[in-house]
């Protein structure tokens, strides 16, 4: 017996409503701009398997070895905790795009990002401001009460990175709120601003204290420089010191700058390939921090020679910090 119109529309109604009641409520379906892998998405995720394997060797070698205890070598390990975290966010974020997707990763690698890198920030500014008070108050540096403040320092520094970090699980996201989204989503563009402007403040106060500390490295240049007969390389060595202070802050500027603009005056809208190229510059800036802080110190590098040739004698050295050596 044939069906008329009517039925067969009443039938295949049916029929999509038994499969929606068997399709699993929790399981998200993947969002349809994620169909492409770019050279982007595996540029990220290599740098954040790099990231992991220098940053780790970094943090090792500080919290394994009882010569590292003075404040800046608990600064450059928070920092290389902190870019570690950034490169496990990095991978998790990788997961989450293309292998395992689902909300709740989505959230934590992204959240984990957040923490990380604001922790890392922190982290930068904590060592430009350990470098301006070992000049301005070197008698008292690497007292029980200088390392007392660069611990409290750093819990402060982590718990209000961690807050940031956990605001988009708590419900400040855009998953489903499209509008609202930043360039880096599931952020919204409120969140992104908080952390952008963060970011300028942040390199405000470096840039002032680095001037600070120019003025002070060229103020006992000049004193040196009237014993030039006993010290005939103290001009190179204050020449070194201020270039490097330089190359520092423009790395730092150079890496985060780009994003920090294009994520205040972008939004969601804006093409994705300019998320990418200003995003991958800040995975950069994790990269290049174990190289600038930790691998240059004389101290660091004693301690990784040791590990690494058990040839060498274990002296302790007092002098377990000197401003010239960061």
């Amino acid at each position: 017996m044939a069906l008329n119109d009517s039925e067969v529309g009443l039938e295949v109604i049916l029929a999509m409503n038994q499969l929606l009641e068997l399709t699993p409520s929790h399981v998200t379906p993947k969002p349809l701009e994620a169909t492409v892998m770019t050279p982007w998405d595996v540029a990220l995720c290599v740098s954040g398997a790099l990231i992991c394997c220098e940053n780790a060797i970094v943090v090792a070698t500080i919290f394994s070895s009882p010569s590292l205890r003075a404040p800046m070598f608990l600064l450059i390990g928070s920092l290389a905790w902190a870019d570690f975290l950034a490169g496990v966010g990095l991978l998790l974020h990788f997961l989450s795009r293309w292998c395992v997707y689902s909300e709740a990763l989505e959230l934590g690698s992204v959240g984990l990002l957040v923490s990380a890198l604001s922790a890392s920030v922190f982290s930068l500014l904590g060592i430009t401001l350990d470098r301006f008070l070992s000049l301005h108050c070197a008698l008292t540096y690497g007292s029980r009460r200088t390392h007392t403040q660069t611990r409290c320092a750093l819990a402060i520094g982590w718990t209000l990175a961690g807050l940031q970090g956990a605001l988009p699980a708590m419900g400040w996201n855009c998953l489903h709120d499209g509008e609202s989204c930043s360039v880096l989503r599931p952020l919204t563009r409120v969140h992104l601003a908080t952390l952008c402007g963060g970011f300028l403040l942040t390199l405000a106060l470096m840039l002032q204290l680095n001037a600070r500390i120019c003025r002070v490295v060229l103020r006992h240049s000049h004193q040196i420089a009237l014993q030039r007969h006993t010290l005939p390389s103290a001009r190179t060595h204050t020449r070194r010191r201020v270039h490097t202070l330089t190359l520092i802050l423009a790395t730092f500027t150079s890496c985060w700058m780009p994003f920090a603009l294009y994520g205040l005056l972008a939004d969601g809208s804006s093409p994705a390939l300019y998320t990418y190229a200003t995003l991958v510059p800040v995975t950069g800036n994790s990269l290049l921090n174990p190289l600038i802080y930790a691998y240059r110190n004389t101290h660091i590098q004693r301690v990784l020679r040791q590990a690494c040739c058990c040839c060498l004698p274990n002296t302790p050295n007092k002098n377990t910090h000197t401003p010239s050596d960061v």
